[in-house]
């Protein structure tokens, strides 16, 4: 059984550096998998992976999900059985694993756009990666059981020391945290690029180009009164851009603040418990909330929409409070260095300090959000 055993293992660390491989130079794969070559592509056989490259990446991703969870329970639980994570390693090799490969390879930029195919295609390489480090986590444990009952076969099996469960739980909950990271500086790249915008946005060369493209000549004796009406609507966008820009910068700040001190040595801990898993999903949801409204407010805000702007800015402070807050203190778990239970720490203190900030930023849209 040992040798049976070794050999599965060997074969799942093989397959998973050869579609590692396969993924880093994806376009010679993607004809392979779709049963073309890459000099003649066939539009209807393009046509028809298209279709099928969704579903069945999410149904393999589904699989080995499932397939990990099964994997580390009986990796950490006693005793260790060689033939039922034998079993699990097989289904990996046999049809999980290649499903996923075949699906990644599928995803084209011609049929899902750039941004979309590189997503799926880093995000299909963390995977391979972290399972990887998973199967060899198993192995390890595996080899130690095995020396063990060499040793002395009548000894009764012992559990699995706490740093080896770590090890284990760790290699899955590093994957979604992972997964959240990238998320996370997604949304925090789209809100930075929406301020950027804004700041190179000039509201009098908007009215410029609103004159003449209505065929209005400012030579040509127009009236005062339109003109100091003019003047002090533009004025009027220019402050309230203004207040925006000074809103905004809080807001884009509260990313690399989550990502520094809440997930980048976050371990296990946020997928300890029901509680943390709870926090992390609310946490995503609030954060891709927030690029949404901030468009919303830009675009309103162009429209010389004052009202609008507001509102969405309004949104767009309830969703980062409340991911501030959601995070404020340390993930459960989370021990100082003295080995108590940490209740604050740099962020919890940061986090007092920027909802102070944001009460302070918000006051010209609270005035207009409430008129």
């Amino acid at each position: 059984m040992a040798q049976q055993f070794s050999v599965i293992i060997s074969t799942t660390l093989t397959l998973l550096e050869q579609f590692q491989a396969t993924l880093a130079s994806p376009t010679t794969a993607t004809a392979t998998a779709q049963g073309t070559q890459p000099q003649t592509p066939s539009k209807d056989t393009d046509t028809e992976a298209a279709a099928n490259a969704l579903p069945l990446l999410s149904n393999s991703a589904a699989a080995l999900r499932a397939q990990v969870t099964k994997l580390s329970l009986l990796a950490i639980t006693a005793p260790f059985t060689h033939s039922a994570v034998s079993t699990v390693l097989r289904a990996c090799n046999e049809s999980v694993l290649p499903s996923l490969v075949t699906a990644a390879l599928l995803v084209t930029p011609a049929g899902y756009t750039k941004a979309f195919y590189s997503e799926v295609l880093v995000l299909t390489k963390r995977a391979l990666v972290e399972f990887a480090t998973l199967v060899k986590g198993v192995k390890g444990i595996a080899d130690k059981k095995d020396s063990a009952k060499k040793e002395d076969p009548k000894k009764k099996e012992e559990g699995i020391s706490k740093a080896e469960k770590d090890g284990v739980t760790v290699a899955v909950v590093r994957g979604v945290v992972g997964f959240v990271m990238r998320r996370v500086e997604q949304w925090r790249d789209l809100v930075r690029d929406a301020v950027e915008e804004l700041e190179d946005w000039d509201p009098e060369e908007d009215d410029e180009f609103f004159d003449e493209l209505m065929g209005e000549d400012k030579d040509g004796g127009s009236d005062s009164d339109d003109e100091d009406g003019d003047e002090e609507d533009t004025a009027a966008l220019q402050e309230q851009k203004k207040s925006t820009l000074r809103f905004l910068k809080p807001v884009a700040q509260v990313y690399p603040a989550i990502l520094t001190y809440r997930l980048k040595n976050a371990g296990d801990k946020p997928l300890s418990s029901a509680a943390g898993i709870a926090k992390l999903e609310s946490l995503m949801i609030n954060l891709q909330s927030i690029p949404d409204q901030v468009d919303e407010a830009a675009g309103a805000l162009y429209e010389s929409n004052w009202d609008k702007a507001a509102y969405h800015l309004k949104q767009t402070q309830k969703h980062a409070a409340q991911a501030v807050n959601l995070v404020a203190t340390p993930w459960a778990g989370a021990e100082s260095a003295d080995g108590e239970q940490q209740s604050s720490d740099k962020f919890t203190v940061w986090s007092k300090t920027w909802l102070k900030v944001m009460d302070e930023v918000s006051k010209p849209i609270d005035a207009a959000a409430s008129g």
